[in-house]
């Protein structure tokens, strides 16, 4: 008997161990296009066989422990954030994106058609979010907020106030926290791509990402994973 076990114990000292690939990346919270785009990353991670870990925090936060190496990469963010970043690389191509859209209360004298007309209200954002830092650059009355709830709430305080998101994740906000009387404008103000950022110690993943995403791309399989991510974060 003790020779048998001996025998298996061996044996098992033979046999390779399986190192299973995992990355962790960062998120900006609460926020509805980060929420689809972990839905989508995720997949397409599982498809290379390896296992991600998403942790959501705020925006300037991400950008620090991104560029630090102290998490592997962001989830999504705009072209320019590559830009502003050298220690991360961009997967070259987008996958989701967004609409910078304004948001104010409904009955309002407020009229937005433009990012000039800002200039004429006080602008309320989500504080570490590239889109709506670029549009209210040199503008005076800009005032951050932690989260979309909270910032879209305070719109009831001023009449003249705009607030500035996405819009899937200003729709969202509305729906899910029973926001009464507040609208988005006709539309948007700007659109951009959303891309995948890796740090650069992992450059190695590049390529592979962005050969999954061009096939998912061309069959059709992102788009359709793009409206049942989307389906999933409205009804969660």
């Amino acid at each position: 008997m003790l020779c048998m076990i001996i025998r298996f114990l061996f044996i098992l000292c033979l046999i390779p161990s399986v190192n299973v690939e995992q990355y962790h990346f960062a998120a900006i919270s609460d926020l509805y296009e980060q929420k689809v785009g972990e839905i989508i990353l995720t997949h397409v991670y599982q498809k290379m066989g390896i296992d991600i870990q998403v942790t959501g925090m705020p925006g300037n936060r991400a950008a620090i422990e991104t560029t630090k190496g102290r998490v592997d990469g962001e989830i999504m963010r705009i072209w320019s954030y590559g830009i502003d970043n050298s220690d991360v690389i961009r997967v070259p191509t987008p996958y989701y994106f967004l609409e910078t859209m304004a948001f104010y209360k409904e009955g309002s004298d407020v009229v937005v058609n433009s990012a000039e007309d800002l200039a004429k209200y006080s602008v309320l954002k989500v504080r570490g979010v590239k889109h709506t830092n670029i549009i209210t650059k040199g503008l005076d009355n800009v005032y951050d907020y932690d989260d979309t709830k909270s910032m879209l709430n305070a719109l009831d305080e001023h009449r003249s106030n705009v607030a500035l998101t996405h819009k899937g994740d200003g729709v969202f906000a509305i729906s899910r926290y029973k926001i009464e009387h507040v609208i988005p404008a006709k539309k948007p103000l700007a659109v951009f791509s959303l891309y995948h950022y890796i740090h650069k110690k992992n450059a190695h993943l590049v390529e592979r990402v962005n050969r999954i995403l061009l096939d998912m791309k061309k069959s059709g399989e992102l788009n359709t994973l793009i409206l049942k991510a989307e389906k999933q974060v409205f009804e969660s």
